[in-house]
């Protein structure tokens, strides 16, 4: 037995010295008390920015709670760049431990946000001496408590020299100058409230433990319309077309409404393997070659086709979009002809064959005999890299500031995330739209790294069910937060099957959808007059301007300029439009009608869209007016306006049958006016 007075402990020192690692993990623990998880948006555990728009509204969501009954303040930190000044925007309570806050950018590039959340004890201190006076119970000591919480307040305060010293002292003063009635009812007032929320300790103030990133970009990369041409089949038949060419097609691009106006590469071509037409092995004298063969003995992808001009000349292109209100993009296609003086200049960057000749580009069982694959380690880092990076700051020194990247999906991520970084360093206002149609998470991962704007699945959803499944994907999975689809109706590449067969009404439909479901689209130039003759079996254009100088009358009978001319307007004046991720499906009783809303609650702009997935036949159907969305009844009424029409007129009630001709009518918009009629028309 031990004797009386023994102890087996460990000295004071000795123990805190054994317990020190457990110490430290208690204090790291202890500081932290409020749980705050469930951030929204974070990318990959904050690996990857999410993106925002200059000037609308961003939001940060986060369950935030703590242990016990005590009230919970929480907030937003936020600052432009990795170094700038922390602002600080208050989370509103949602429901369920959720909280909000949101924010507007004013400054496009890299911003930094994370959370904090505290015991707000004078809060709980105000809801508890409610609940008592309610059941009338005793509060003396209470007020007392509550003078107690302003006057450490006050100290904190002063201590920390922050403006809110000089108010709280005043209150401090107020209420030891006044009896216990008084005191009661200063304490109690809202404005006392509101000061020591403001101005009170934070008690077991905790941190989120991560700092993350959003990128903010300006309205282009979220909205724009985009028009795709050829430089070089702008002249008359049969001529190559110049600069000069294109900005005699500026006034024509701008009346149709675009804002975009994107070229095919400008570059010199090969002649090495020269496609001729159709995609033909054999080139005659004549063919120009596939624009996409990049480089000759006049130079590479920082040198201009001689038959399409000068530099200066590109220069005044440039210029003139620019007094058009457009902008030039251009494609960045990181493939060379077999005649790039990259070749010559840096083999170490090309793949050869056993045989000593260099490795052509292949998707088997295609061959691209015309073109060769650069790679993009071993010998080619950093070289490459910082080659690839300057062409694309070479050409935004000439004005152009967006950049449709060709198949980024066979370059490598770090690649792409490297180079994005370093341009958006030295111009936040550069934006690259990934031409990648493959598999989703690899067009995900491109999104995530930097591009943005990204092609679509939209060019092959024609259905309803699988237009509303992929749009809902879009519009409410994790992707909303950095992926941003650029709805191309139609490319140089693809002339989808469903516009070959569809006729006008088809062209008019894919038009709709593209413009209004998404908050950029584009259409290559041939789809205004529904161009729509193919390779028999494939989707491919007979004839492609890729491999040719094409000209086309863009006044042909059967146009739909109207129609692009309608859609534009109404992008530009409807703010509803000019969002994505308010895109809300409804009910429309027949399969080939597609029903869907855009709102804008801020700007009091509402639509709504039928469009009828049927070229060839009529199509009714019954659908819901979605009064639940104003907070209206079943049988509620609402004013609306036909946007093709102009008249006005009254839905009553929530259901209603609307016939779409193909031919006549294969679409229709309405605008509604929650507040009981017309006000503020366009």
């Amino acid at each position: 037995m031990k004797k009386a007075g023994r102890t087996s402990r460990r000295g004071g020192k000795e123990q805190a010295a054994a317990d020190g690692p457990s110490l430290q993990r208690l204090e790291e623990l202890a500081r932290d008390r409020i749980a705050i998880e469930g951030v929204s948006p974070e990318i990959d555990g904050g690996r990857f920015a999410a993106k925002a728009v200059v000037g609308e509204t961003f939001t940060v969501e986060a369950d935030v709670f703590g242990d016990g009954h005590d009230q919970i303040a929480a907030a937003l930190l936020w600052r432009h760049g990795r170094n700038g000044e922390w602002h600080e925007a208050p989370l509103k309570f949602v429901e369920n431990d959720r909280w909000a806050a949101r924010l507007v950018f004013r400054d496009i590039g890299l911003h930094q946000y994370t959370i904090i959340a505290w015991r707000d004890l004078f809060a709980s201190w105000h809801r508890d001496i409610g609940k008592k006076l309610a059941a009338g119970l005793n509060v003396s000591l209470e007020i007392e408590e509550g003078r107690l919480l302003v006057a450490q307040a006050v100290e904190a305060a002063a201590e920390a020299k922050t403006h809110w010293h000089q108010p709280l002292d005043a209150l401090l003063e107020r209420l030891d100058a006044s009896r216990e009635e008084r005191r009661l009812e200063l304490l109690t007032a809202e404005e006392t409230l509101e000061l020591m929320s403001l101005g009170g300790p934070r008690t077991n103030l905790s941190r989120y433990g991560r700092l993350l990133d959003v990128w903010v970009d300006r309205t282009a990369a979220a909205f724009s319309a985009w028009y795709e041409l050829a430089p070089r089949s702008q002249g008359e038949p049969g001529v190559h077309g110049t600069f000069d060419d294109v900005i005699r097609r500026l006034p024509y691009v701008r009346d149709l409404g675009f804002d975009v106006l994107y070229l095919l590469p400008i570059h010199p071509i090969g002649r090495t393997n020269r496609k001729g037409r159709n995609n033909s092995l054999k080139a005659e004298e004549r063919d120009p070659g596939s624009p996409y063969a990049i480089g000759s003995n006049e130079g590479g992808h920082d040198a201009i086709h001689p038959q399409l001009g000068t530099l200066d000349d590109f220069d005044r292109l440039v210029a003139a979009a620019a007094a058009h209100g457009m902008e030039i993009a251009l494609d960045f296609a990181i493939q060379c002809s077999p005649d790039h003086p990259w070749i010559r200049q840096h083999p170490e960057w090309f793949d050869w064959r056993p045989d000593g000749t260099i490795k052509f580009a292949e998707n088997p069982p295609k061959k691209y005999e015309d073109i060769v694959n650069v790679h993009f380690y071993r010998g080619a880092i950093p070289g490459l890299w910082i080659a690839l990076r300057d062409i694309v700051l070479f050409w935004v020194g000439h004005g152009v500031k967006i950049f449709r990247v060709d198949n980024p999906h066979t370059k490598p991520f770090p690649f792409w995330e490297w180079m994005i970084g370093e341009v958006r360093d030295r111009h936040p206002d550069v934006i690259f739209l990934a031409e990648a149609f493959t598999r989703p998470k690899v067009m995900k991962r491109l999104a995530k790294v930097g591009f943005a704007q990204s092609y679509s699945y939209f060019t092959w959803r024609n259905e309803k069910r699988e237009l509303e499944q992929y749009l809902t994907e879009l519009t409410t999975e994790e992707c909303r937060h950095y992926m941003r689809p650029n709805f191309f109706a139609n490319t140089p590449d693809i002339n989808p099957f469903y516009l070959q067969t569809s006729g006008r009404a088809g062209f008019r439909v894919r038009l709709v959808l593209a413009a209004t479901l998404a908050g950029t689209y584009g259409i290559y130039n041939g789809f205004e007059i529904c161009e729509a003759a193919a390779i028999p079996g494939k989707e491919e254009y007979l004839d492609s301007e890729k491999y040719q100088l094409r000209h086309w009358d863009m006044g042909a009978p059967g146009n739909i300029k109207d129609d692009i001319r309608l859609i534009n307007r109404l992008r530009r004046e409807h703010p509803a439009l000019q969002s994505f991720t308010s895109l809300r499906f409804y009910n429309a009783t027949n399969e080939n009608v597609l029903y869907y809303g855009k709102m804008d609650q801020e700007h009091d702009s509402y639509l709504l869209f039928h469009v009828n997935l049927d070229p060839h036949n009529a199509q009714e159907t019954h659908f819901e007016v979605p009064l639940w969305e104003f907070g209206l009844p079943d049988d509620g009424a609402i004013e609306v306006e036909d946007l093709l029409q102009g008249n006005h007129f009254t839905w009553h009630g929530k259901v209603h049958w609307l016939r779409l001709e193909p031919e006549s009518r294969p679409y229709a918009i309405w605008r509604l006016y929650p507040q009981g009629g017309p006000r503020d028309l366009p």
